[in-house]
């Protein structure tokens, strides 16, 4: 790992009220609650352009938290994603306000058409001029899947044997149905598109039958930036195949170095450069000017927090209803369709207690939570990361927009200072602002193999 090596940060946001720390829309300084509202958005893309932010990182769900208690009353009291309002929506008008931040979107495969979502993404990479990447994720929750007709979720290793037909679909698509060279735009020649280089997709497969040109051209990147979040063994394998960047939840550094050696394992396995794949892990942070007015804000922020409404969205994520358990009762794990590593974790601590889970929860949410002067936060970010080998942060609001201003004032120069941190970005699209080698997919990833071929 290089001694320099230089920290990728993306805001962790997600539209709606409630994100990953509950309970902080109360707080009087917390603008949360103007997520309808497109100047909420474009002021905060603006705000992270200024403070060199590489991305911002858009999380959705499908379906309502209703695991806790069996209803979704404390969801709507506390707002823990819900109501929650469509990422993609966002994109143009924040695009429009900015030049060089990225927007990572979250998009459900398991209700969205590969033809139709392949447009859509298309779409936003020639509107953003190639600023776009793509958060994959097949869903978790038995509501969304109730409301969308189905009894349950499918299976989880099931959801992934769909995602890699998917991702063949969008590769077909997005590389194969359109040659570089396909359009002239030539007024002279009354030619805009050569039909010679636009090729028909036939796909063939056990989830999806698709017949139909791409309905693009060519954008920036073609493909967006491959985003995935999953750690469970088949989620990692699939990481392998096809994911640039891998989003983390970890509060172990060496679990963590244990989950960045199996994701590089796995793209290693897959015929891909291991160091290729850029590993993000979620973090919260709060600073100040000093480390005694960092914990004077800390303090004030944990008043406002709500530890059951995190109770509730972790319920969501183990689909276990922990409210059933006493406050010092061993929490009794049960095999769910939920998330799998977020069960894993359970199993692995059987003797938990919802008192436990709840002091977890205290900031309303699970993540580390780095606490200090600018200087003191910068140095534990370098920890993880010299210590772990992941490449960058996704970072929370807790009070929005005062916890990426407070990072930018006073963590960002700190790292500046090291050499670990950007001072100013790099030209091209978001693949090349991250990756570092051009705006297409690599020759040694898989979808670049459906490039210029026959794609049928």
């Amino acid at each position: 790992m290089p001694a320099n090596k230089q920290i990728l940060l993306n805001a962790f946001n997600m539209n709606c009220v409630g994100h990953i720390n509950h309970g902080l829309w109360t707080h009087p300084r917390d603008r949360s609650a103007d997520y309808h509202r497109l100047s909420y958005w474009t002021s905060l893309a603006q705000l992270l352009e200024k403070g060199l932010f590489d991305g911002l990182f858009l999380a959705d769900i499908l379906g309502v938290y209703d695991v806790y208690r069996g209803n979704v009353a404390l969801p709507l009291q506390e707002s823990i994603q819900l109501p929650v309002n469509d990422p993609m929506m966002l994109v143009s008008a924040m695009a429009g306000a900015t030049t060089h931040l990225g927007f990572g979107l979250t998009g459900n495969l398991s209700y969205e058409l590969p033809y139709l979502f392949a447009r859509r993404l298309s779409t936003l990479d020639h509107l953003t001029e190639g600023r776009v990447g793509w958060n994959i994720v097949t869903g978790y929750l038995d509501s969304a899947a109730r409301a969308m007709g189905r009894p349950a979720q499918v299976a989880h290793d099931r959801r992934y044997d769909q995602a890699d037909e998917y991702l063949q679909v969008l590769y077909k698509l997005w590389e194969g149905s359109w040659e570089d060279g396909a359009v002239l735009a030539d007024r002279g020649t009354r030619v805009y598109a050569q039909p010679g280089k636009v090729h028909r997709i036939e796909h063939r497969g056990e989830f999806y039958q698709v017949d139909g040109y791409h309905l693009c051209e060519p954008s920036p990147q073609r493909t967006p930036v491959l985003f995935q979040a999953g750690s469970s063994g088949r989620g990692v394998r699939f990481a392998g195949q096809h994911a640039e960047c891998v989003f983390i939840s970890s509060q172990d550094r060496a679990a963590t170095t244990r989950q960045v050696a199996a994701i590089r394992e796995a793209a290693r396995q897959a015929g891909r450069d291991p160091q290729a794949v850029k590993v993000f892990m979620g973090i919260s942070v709060v600073t100040a000017a000093s480390e005694a007015e960092a914990r004077d804000k800390h303090g004030e922020y944990l008043r406002y927090a709500s530890p059951e409404a995190g109770l509730a969205h972790y319920s969501a994520s183990t689909g276990i209803d922990l409210a059933r358990f006493g406050l010092d009762e061993p929490i009794r794990f049960e095999k769910t369709n939920a998330i799998e590593s977020a069960q894993n974790t359970l199993a692995a601590h059987p003797g938990w207690t919802v008192r436990q889970l709840l002091e977890q929860n205290a900031l309303g949410g699970r993540y580390p939570a780095l606490v200090g002067s600018g200087a003191q936060v910068a140095e534990q970010l370098l920890g993880w990361v010299d210590d772990t080998g992941i490449d960058g942060f996704n970072l929370t609001r807790i009070v929005t927009p005062e916890s990426y201003a407070d990072f930018i004032a006073h963590v960002t120069p700190e790292l500046q200072s090291r050499g670990r941190f950007k001072s100013a970005y790099a030209e091209g699209t978001l693949r090349h602002k991250l990756l570092g080698a051009g705006p297409r997919l690599p020759a040694n990833h898989p979808g670049s193999g459906y490039r210029q071929l026959n794609p049928r």
